[in-house]
């Protein structure tokens, strides 16, 4: 049985992070990817803009030049495609990992070994044995769900991504913060009629600050209507029910809708950690060292937003590139 040092979950800007830095470590490492590199980045709406400078998003000492104060999606993409033939990252994709278990010692007796196995788009399972595993899988490709009736409809979503396809289409919002206010000005500026319903009586004060007047200019006007105080009861194939009403006494209405955008958060996977005997905090976060980011799972450590539980708004690209580094620190280390 072939035992690497490490396997890296997740090909995101943490998971290449660590790669990176195992790789100079001279660890014998693999990086997993279930969809494409750097995932969630793929899946942003295509004209997104960070909300940071460029350089907040390097990693590996490789320069991330742009022309402008607050990169593209575009150009995170190509940023991270040549960190990856810069440092000729070791890197499986389309390879979702369904579960990370302790195994039997391995054969030279020296530590215990966790089994990784993974599932391809195609059906195919494989099993990797590793000394240690990093689990760098973000948020984002778990979306929060409401739990309300309607909520599998074919016209629902849970990600946005352009408005042309909703020109002159009544398209309900549910959510208040970046991602709600972002689509709800695109969706309005191609043509669509556009609802944006939120619980709290006011918008996320983490909407970024070039976007807030923009949001609120549209609602003041009329151009984009809001309803806070506002949840979701039902979705139907043509309308949303939602009630009203900040105090007990609640009122239900049926509104129009042709789309819905349940743009409401995203979380981490937490049964694949709890199946692998993560525990997980009352906020859903991993319980582990944050000098090290071990979890109570001896050799399984978590990087990145994935350690953010609900509070995914704490954990960003600027702040969790340098979990990685940290961890293989830890590794090399014991191996060592």
């Amino acid at each position: 049985m072939s035992v690497r040092d490490l396997i890296v979950i997740g090909a995101g800007p943490s998971g290449l992070s660590a790669a990176i830095a195992a790789k100079r470590r001279d660890l014998d490492y693999q990086v997993l990817e279930q969809g494409v590199l750097v995932n969630s980045i793929q899946n942003f709406p295509p004209h997104m803009v960070f909300f940071t400078t460029p350089e907040l998003l390097e990693i590996g000492g490789l320069p991330f030049v742009s022309p402008y104060d607050k990169p593209t999606r575009v150009e995170a993409l190509r940023y991270y495609r040549r960190v990856v033939d810069a440092f000729d990252l070791q890197i499986a994709f389309d390879e979702a990992v369904v579960s990370v278990s302790r195994d039997s010692p391995d054969p030279a007796g020296e530590s215990q070994v966790f089994a990784v196995e993974t599932r391809s788009s195609r059906g195919v399972r494989r099993v990797r044995h590793a000394h240690a595993v990093i689990l760098a899988i973000g948020y984002y490709d778990q979306p929060n769900m409401l739990g309300v009736p309607g909520e599998d409809l074919p016209h629902v979503h849970h990600y946005y991504t352009e408005p042309h396809p909703y020109y002159r289409q009544r398209v309900v919002i549910v959510g208040g913060g970046n991602s709600a206010a972002e689509s709800a000005l695109e969706l309005y500026r191609a043509g669509a009629h556009v609802t944006l319903i939120h619980r709290a009586p006011q918008l996320k004060s983490t909407i970024k600050y070039w976007v807030r007047p923009d949001i609120e200019n549209r609602i003041k006007e009329g151009s984009v209507a809001a309803r806070f105080n506002t949840c979701v009861r039902e979705i139907r194939p043509t309308s949303v029910v939602v009630t009203a009403g900040a105090d007990g006494g609640r009122r239900e209405e049926e509104l129009p809708a042709d789309a819905v955008f349940l743009l409401v958060g995203y979380h981490a996977d937490w049964d694949l950690m709890a199946d692998a005997g993560i525990e997980l905090t009352d906020r859903r976060a991993p319980v582990l060292d944050p000098e090290t980011f071990e979890t109570n799972v001896p050799g399984l450590f978590v990087a990145g937003g994935a350690i953010a539980g609900v509070d995914t708004g704490n954990i960003f690209i600027e702040n969790g590139r340098f979990h990685g580094e940290r961890i293989v620190d830890v590794i090399a280390s014991r191996r060592a």
